[in-house]
């Protein structure tokens, strides 16, 4: 099965093609950092037009790179969502033309199914499975039963732990994006300063908004009262408290549900360092469990993991028409 994949749900156009769900025979990411770097952030509709320039684009080198025309194409998958709008319907539609043009079947994936599925590229996922997905969008816990099942025990309530480091980078005066640079600087510091414990109602739910306000308010009272502090050192403690915030309820969810099997995690945070340490250090502590973080080249948004996804949902028939749109919003469930 070759699956050719399209992801336009953010800043990254990117084209890939999958062979199996294991073979990358071909994967291309045009990122937008260096066009968002200067507003701090996304800003949804110059992505939007970035994407326009750029999908016929990463669709013939992702072809080229491959050695392969669009007739050796078995299906074409697309992220139907969750992202932002004008995005998304940017890779739909390009998905659509290239399904309805080549007569090749077409199927909607799931922007955060995607996230989880780029582990089936270094490992075989053993079900149950336990999915963190956390990225500048999303903080979620997902428990699959099998390979087709979506069920979602915690979330966020309201920041996702990627926007919280992009905000605090913010208030750091580090630039954009955020996570890696928090990374770095953390990787310098000791987390020795008292923060925000975040509370939340649900056993299983995660928040980072008063995180992200006492690391400004901290801010604010050392410049009030004319006291110095070292960044690294509050980079380190931001950083300590959001993926404690994280952990605490991965191991309540491991505790509560010992059928579990697989840990794995998915979405661009996958990529912090520390966050990769804490995951070794779960591994000791549940030795009958498997742990899974994906490489660093499918962390964050790239076409191969929709192209893995993809060729999962077809095995099921879950197929899409010319009736296909994008959805910002779409739940996994």
């Amino acid at each position: 099965m070759i699956v050719l994949g399209i992801e336009s749900s953010c800043d990254e156009t990117a084209v890939a093609i999958v062979k199996d769900k294991k073979e990358v025979l071909s994967s291309v990411v045009a990122t937008q950092i260096d066009v968002h770097k200067e507003f701090g952030g996304v800003v949804p509709e110059v992505a939007s037009r970035i994407h326009v320039e750029n999908i016929s684009i990463c669709i013939e080198k992702a072809l080229k790179e491959a050695k392969m025309t669009m007739e050796d194409v078995d299906v074409v998958a697309v992220t139907k969502g969750p992202g932002l709008i004008g995005c998304l319907h940017v890779g739909v539609q390009a998905a659509k033309t290239l399904a309805f043009a080549y007569h090749k079947p077409l199927v909607p994936v799931h922007h955060l199914a995607g996230h989880i599925y780029a582990n089936e590229l270094v490992v075989d996922m053993k079900y149950p499975v336990l999915a963190l997905i956390v990225s500048g969008g999303n903080s979620e816990l997902v428990y699959m039963k099998d390979e087709h099942s979506f069920e979602i025990l915690g979330e966020t309530q309201d920041d996702a732990i990627g926007e919280a480091y992009d905000k605090v980078a913010r208030v750091l005066g580090l630039g954009y994006p955020g996570g890696p640079k928090i990374d770095k600087l953390a990787r310098e510091g000791k987390a020795i300063y008292s923060l925000p414990q975040p509370k939340t109602e649900g056993r299983y739910d995660f928040s980072f908004s008063g995180l992200k306000s006492g690391v400004l308010q901290f801010v604010k009272r050392m410049e009030r009262t004319n006291q110095t502090f070292d960044m690294a050192d509050l980079a380190a403690s931001f950083q300590e408290t959001a993926l404690n915030e994280i952990f605490s309820r991965v191991t309540r969810v491991l505790d509560d549900h010992p059928e579990i099997r697989h840990f794995v995690v998915g979405g661009g945070v996958s990529a912090n360092s520390r966050l990769r340490e804490k995951v070794e250090d779960l591994r000791k502590r549940y030795p009958n469990t498997e742990f899974t973080v994906p490489p660093m080249y499918c962390c964050t948004d790239n076409a191969s993991m929709i192209a893995i996804a993809g060729d999962i949902a077809y095995s099921t028939g879950r197929l899409a028409d010319a009736s296909l749109t994008a959805d910002s919003s779409w739940e996994i469930e």
